[in-house]
């Protein structure tokens, strides 16, 4: 509440002396897409989108010390370019898992709208696990044995000097969308909450595009992107250069001495960082997910899907359907002493039969 209370005076502030307040957040979820729509709405004309994944928002998102999350001033400074555009909006992908974020937007700006991007969890997950090991949040060298490390990540175990954000660890917890968009409809209303499916993204992009172009009340016949792929999988070349990028010393102490800088030089030398990130990078096509662990992810999911179905009006179920009938013998991550899921497999498998 008290942080609700700065935000909804900073608001006011801003309100008194004319200056326009951010009013498009792409709110998440991980690896649905939002870096492409982050990247074909900054090239419309009338909206202006700031850096991607500030984070500004979320106070209950525990970051290392190596992730620059910018204070309220340093946050607002990032639209200072804006120049006349209806539009003003910024993508940092954990507001939706935050179960502060969509209060605290919301005292921020009652009037934004929020654009929700949500995939079958599975997919999202795996895409997850490979991002983490691309910029060194996760360590573990199999999904599998990442999934059957949740309980320990929960209680703060078997992380590592490279994690910036141990709760995006709990893979699975991110992947509980319902509860998580129930937060942006109950905060701002339905008719201000627009949610895209990552298959309809991927089946009609120009279409999906055109229809957020809407929801945000700008023209949507003015599209002037090609609709490129955006992020795809990665990897690093050398983890050491990785090493030296994501250390939480080397990059506290360069953002502490960063702030004091003016802010061009600040900027330039964020630009230097993003193209050592591009050097050290190649796109590589991530393996195909295991047929077993797909089917039990399926398979644990399937109760949310159909809560998400209820809540969205859609159903989605086709996400947790054609699963195969399966052994009742637990899947095991590779020297793991327990099944993937803390559910037993049996009901799973009785599901999937």
């Amino acid at each position: 509440m008290v942080r609700e209370r700065a935000l909804r005076g900073e608001a006011s502030k801003m309100q008194s002396i004319g200056v326009k307040k951010p009013d498009v957040f792409i709110v998440g979820a991980p690896k649905c897409g939002t870096s492409a729509m982050d990247h074909y709405l900054a090239a419309h004309p009338d909206i202006y989108m700031a850096k991607k994944e500030m984070h500004p928002f979320g106070s209950d998102l525990r970051f290392g010390p190596q992730f620059y999350r910018r204070d309220q001033e340093a946050y607002l400074a990032e639209f200072s370019a804006r120049n006349g555009e209806r539009r003003a909006g910024e993508a940092s992908v954990w507001y939706l898992f935050s179960t502060q974020a969509a209060a605290e937007i919301h005292a921020f700006n009652p009037e934004a709208r929020i654009i929700i991007m949500l995939r079958e969890p599975a997919e999202m997950l795996y895409s997850l696990y490979y991002q983490f090991r691309f910029d060194g949040n996760e360590d573990l060298p199999t999904f599998e044995e990442a999934l059957a490390a949740e309980n320990e990540r929960r209680a703060g175990r078997r992380v590592t000097r490279q994690t910036y954000l141990a709760q995006g660890l709990v893979y699975r917890d991110t992947a509980r969308y319902t509860e998580q968009v129930r937060r942006y409809f109950d905060a701002f209303g339905r008719e201000r909450v627009h949610v895209i499916i990552y298959d309809d993204l991927a089946a009609d992009v120009r279409a999906v595009y055109g229809r957020a172009l809407e929801f945000l009340g700008v023209d949507p016949t003015r599209i002037e992107t090609d609709f490129q792929v955006i992020n795809g999988n990665k990897s690093v070349k050398h983890s050491a250069l990785r090493g030296l990028l994501n250390d939480p010393l080397v990059r506290s102490t360069a953002v502490a001495i960063g702030r004091r800088l003016p802010r061009p030089i600040f900027a330039a030398l964020h630009d230097v960082e993003r193209r050592l990130w591009k050097i050290n990078s190649r796109s590589e096509k991530r393996p195909p997910l295991a047929p077993e662990v797909r089917a039990q992810l399926k398979c644990e999911f399937a109760p949310e899907i159909e809560r998400l179905s209820e809540l969205l009006g859609r159903d989605l179920t086709h996400w947790s359907s054609s699963l195969p009938v399966r052994s009742r013998t637990p899947i095991l991550a590779p020297h793991a002493t327990a099944p993937l899921s803390s559910a037993p497999a049996v009901a799973c498998s009785a599901r999937a039969a």
